[in-house]
């Protein structure tokens, strides 16, 4: 196979030299078949392909039977390697830019490249394709309208509800990607900081095994609590707040009846969360009904 070529499904194209400049190529998160002919014009044409494991990006390339160059660039070597991509850039050549999977930027350090190219002069573009956020926003079955995506959440439980807690009365659905081995954990924490929302979790997304679990945060807490499934990558979505009037009565029920299996501060939490009200003036009143 020649340099500025691609196969696909048997047949052999001939890929035109992409216009100088970064080229930000979106690749599939699973299902290879999630390729976009453009991605592949790029793929093949481009002077030199950058990703974050050649190991990985091979397998992409030897796939489409692309003959590419590949170069590492991580986060480990991202500060060695800027200057050397910027170089080449400014040489006039055409470098594309991937991640493992997905749209590169989203969750990696892409993003100081893009700055430092346009810093530098150069011209960036988009090859737009598949992304785990945006498959995961559209299968969950919460509102799309508005949306915050907020990457990785804190792998210690305290940090994890403190960031919660920062996000607690977000407008929109919170996006997040999550590791397997943590997701229980962590739908308790959502439960204790946010309330006990509509959620979902999508996991091994345009993949056989693709998964999607619907229910608030506690019915999908008793699920992973049962032994569910939790290989393979995860995409945690969780609804916006929705205010609702409570009178007195009605409120200090809903702080009783949630104070007899969490503490004062994680009742509080959950009703504010429910209830939309601000989580200071909720949790006063849950230590007046506790007594302290």
């Amino acid at each position: 196979m020649n340099r500025r070529t691609f196969s696909l499904e048997g047949a052999v194209f001939a890929a035109p030299a992409p216009p100088a400049g970064l080229h930000v190529v979106a690749t599939p998160i699973g299902n290879l078949r999630d390729i976009t002919l453009r991605a592949l014009d790029i793929l093949a044409g481009a002077d030199a392909v950058l990703c974050e494991d050649t190991r990985v990006a091979r397998t992409l390339m030897d796939h489409f039977a692309i003959s590419a160059t590949l170069i590492a660039y991580h986060e480990h070597n991202a500060a060695e390697m800027r200057p050397k991509i910027l170089a080449r850039l400014a040489a006039g050549e055409a470098l594309a830019l991937t991640s493992d999977a997905g749209t590169p930027l989203v969750s990696d350090p892409g993003y100081k490249l893009v700055g430092d190219a346009l810093a530098a002069g150069a011209a960036v573009y988009a090859a737009p394709g598949a992304s785990a956020l945006l498959a995961g926003l559209v299968v969950a079955g919460l509102p799309t309208d508005a949306f915050f995506f907020a990457g990785f959440l804190p792998p210690k439980s305290a940090a994890r509800r403190a960031r919660l807690a920062e996000l607690r009365m977000t407008p929109g659905t919170l996006v997040f990607y999550e590791s397997p081995r943590r997701i229980a954990e962590t739908l308790a924490d959502c439960i204790a900081a946010l309330g006990d929302r509509p959620a979902a979790t999508a996991r091994e997304l345009t993949k056989k095994f693709e998964t999607t679990r619907r229910g608030r945060l506690s019915d999908l807490a008793a699920l992973y609590a049962q032994g569910e499934e939790t290989r393979g990558e995860m995409v945690l979505l969780i609804a916006p707040p929705q205010p609702e009037e409570a009178d007195e009565a009605t409120l200090d029920a809903r702080l009783l009846a949630t104070m007899q299996t969490h503490s004062v501060k994680d009742a509080a939490a959950i009703v504010a969360g429910e209830t939309g009200l601000p989580r200071r003036e909720v949790y006063a009143r849950a230590l007046r009904l506790g007594g302290k």
